[in-house]
């Protein structure tokens, strides 16, 4: 038992300093994400931000993918909703955005964008989504699409630019869900929001 302290002890601590250098080499990644300005079949915002949106749409203006699909979006929320005060209108985009609408997580999303990419024949894809959550959307959505490029266009919000608690625990928490989705917890248990073979959403 007295052995048995020491080696306990060791063990938690390293695995302690291996998170915090981890975590700030995540950080560090996610202060600094910077967008590729490459061109894709198509583009997936995941919801989570009016900024993520934006940034996928003007990359359709941009002719950076010639379809979009919008994962997560809330039920009754049409795609004026969603560009209300952007000074962008939605009729130019007609026939060229997809809302989905059954994705209520990360791994929802991949499997929404999935079925999405299927039904489109998409070979590469500008991912859109904050840069903090770039990591584990890309895991995701990599497990999900292993035949399809994926091109990260990452958003940094403008949490990022004021290092505070809450900030650090947001973060911390992301890094967290990132090495669970690397070890596949986050599919552990039932289907992990595994989606049907469809897109549960329609074109804007």
């Amino acid at each position: 038992m007295r052995r048995a302290v020491p080696i306990l002890f060791v063990m938690v601590s390293g695995l302690t300093l291996a998170w915090l250098a981890g975590f700030a080499w995540f950080v560090q990644g996610a202060v600094r994400a910077e967008a590729g300005g490459l061109v894709a079949d198509g583009i997936v915002v995941l919801t989570g931000g009016a900024d993520r949106i934006v940034t996928g749409v003007r990359l359709l203006q941009q002719k950076r993918g010639r379809v979009l699909l919008i994962s997560g979006v809330g039920h009754g929320a049409a795609l004026a909703d969603l560009l209300r005060g952007t000074g962008i209108d939605p009729a130019s985009l007609a026939g060229q955005v997809t809302l989905g609408r059954a994705a209520t997580t990360t791994t929802g999303n991949a499997d929404e964008t999935a079925s999405w990419v299927a039904a489109e024949h998409l070979r590469s894809l500008l991912v859109v989504t904050a840069s903090y959550h770039m990591p584990r959307a890309l895991t995701e959505l990599a497990r999900s699409l292993p035949e399809v490029r994926l091109i990260a266009e990452p958003v940094l919000p403008p949490a990022l630019h004021h290092a505070d608690l809450a900030t650090m625990r947001l973060l911390a928490g992301e890094y967290t869900k990132w090495l669970a989705a690397e070890l596949w917890l986050a599919r552990l248990g039932g289907d992990g929001g595994r989606l049907p073979g469809r897109v549960q959403g329609r074109r804007a």
